[in-house]
């Protein structure tokens, strides 16, 4: 798939990137690799209501992640210079696709919902992904760099907060690490400028509203 994308010229990359969009906010992406949590049972009692809830409320926060990863990997490979730093921007997008599809699984199984805004948070990581990318392709791997690194802690957060007993939930995230901080190292070998502190700040905060309000939203 990512061959035959970067191979398309910057309009139709548009309407594929709004195909990939309409797909990943139907929940129509499907995973290619197995889901971690395969072949781990559910507790042989079930979560207790108030560690359900945890666990329902973390994976729906980590699925609204992998939406805006979705979003901004789609918005800064629409408008990449390069061809080797789209191709990189479309196998992560693909991966974090894989992120999408565990979440979306593991929330259906505990009986909880994805977040109401999805389609809101998806079109503002897009717009922030175009404007990296025209930012050039350095500060765009940057970006990627930078979120890439905050998001890894993020989710070593949720590892020390998610419910022992909910072990399909905690596999499926401990894979999820290691993907994102393998994306940040990649986008750092193919030439990621340092971001200034202050985007990173400003970044820190935009996640920090985001996880706070789809934790219930």
């Amino acid at each position: 798939m990512i061959d035959s994308v970067v191979g398309l010229s910057r309009r139709d990359q548009l309407i594929a990137a709004l195909g990939r969009s309409l797909a990943v906010l139907s929940s129509a992406h499907p995973a290619v690799r197995p889901n971690p949590a395969q072949g781990i049972s559910e507790p042989g009692e079930a979560l207790a209501s108030d560690d359900a809830r945890l666990a329902g409320a973390l994976m729906r926060v980590n699925h609204v992640g992998e939406i805006c990863a979705q979003g901004l990997y789609e918005g800064q490979a629409a408008v990449a210079r390069n061809p080797a730093v789209r191709s990189h921007l479309l196998q992560a997008a693909d991966e974090e696709a894989d992120h999408l599809a565990w979440t979306k699984a593991r929330l259906d199984e505990l009986g909880a919902r994805p977040s109401l805004l999805n389609p809101l948070w998806y079109v503002g990581a897009f717009a922030i992904g175009v404007v990296a990318g025209q930012l050039g392709d350095q500060v765009s791997l940057g970006f990627v760099a930078e979120t890439e690194n905050q998001v890894e802690r993020h989710l070593e957060g949720h590892l020390e907060r998610l419910p022992e007993r909910d072990a399909r939930s905690r596999a499926i995230v401990a894979q999820m690490k290691n993907d994102e901080a393998r994306h940040g190292s990649e986008a750092i070998a193919l030439g990621a400028s340092e971001l200034p502190l202050p985007i990173g700040a400003l970044m820190r905060l935009a996640a920090r509203v985001m996880t706070g309000t789809a934790h219930y939203i």
